[in-house]
């Protein structure tokens, strides 16, 4: 696969609209004369709040720095500011929020970096029709399990042993959820280390990323198949 990441920045930086001066694409605020500045082009959640491109993050960092730029961005400060100013306060705030909740949820905040980088999962049903290769053994067994359990539940089974039978259906799916939820644990920790590392080994990190999250998702649904089944015996 060949990704490359996306590009956030324009050829040239904007100019602020009050005093023409030239204005770095991640500034707020206009360094020649404090205007705030229009959104413009953006996508890195990052760079906005001010971050650097790591997976495992302050939380209290976060929302300090979500705080501070929220009571700089209020629109209540540009109530009587030119039409302009007012604009970009909501549009940065709105951006603000965006980019603060995901980067507060583990699972966005890596969903964001691999968009940014160039490998985007896409849809979060992407691979739901196609069952990854890490979860073949699973799958059917669940399969196989559920296909019993309707089977049971049309022979007239008491309502226990039908939500016996989807306990036992469930364990080793949540089991599967845990592994993944260490092992996507294991690989930010290891994009975190690799700032300084060889291009391909970063992409190959990416993607092993890229990888758990799809199979993250279809666990998920797998999970959500389960809950359906127990409603409908419910």
């Amino acid at each position: 696969m060949s990704a490359q990441p996306l590009t956030v920045r324009p050829a040239t930086p904007p100019e602020c609209r009050s005093c023409n001066s030239s204005v770095p694409v991640d500034e707020h605020f206009c360094p020649n004369c404090s205007r705030i500045q229009s959104l413009g082009r953006h996508g890195d959640y990052f760079a906005f709040l001010g971050l650097p491109r790591r997976l495992v993050i302050d939380a209290q960092d976060l929302d300090r720095r979500f705080r501070d730029l929220s009571r700089k961005f209020h629109p209540d400060f540009y109530y009587n500011a030119t039409p302009a100013e007012r604009l970009a306060s909501l549009e940065r705030s709105s951006y603000l929020n965006d980019a603060y909740r995901a980067l507060k949820q583990p699972v966005s905040r890596i969903e964001h970096l691999l968009t940014i980088e160039g490998f985007p999962i896409g849809k979060s049903d992407e691979g739901a029709a196609k069952v990854p290769p890490g979860l073949l053994e699973e799958v059917f067994a669940l399969n196989e399990e559920l296909d019993e359990i309707r089977d049971l539940r049309e022979s007239g089974a008491d309502a226990a042993t039908l939500a016996a039978r989807l306990s036992t259906a469930r364990k080793p799916i949540e089991a599967k959820r845990d592994e993944h939820e260490r092992a996507l644990n294991d690989a930010s920790e290891q994009w975190d280390r690799q700032t300084s590392a060889p291009p391909d080994q970063r992409r190959a990190t990416l993607e092993t990323l890229r990888q758990l999250l799809l199979e993250r998702n279809y666990i998920t649904n797998l999970l959500g198949t389960i809950e359906r089944e127990a409603a409908a015996h419910g």
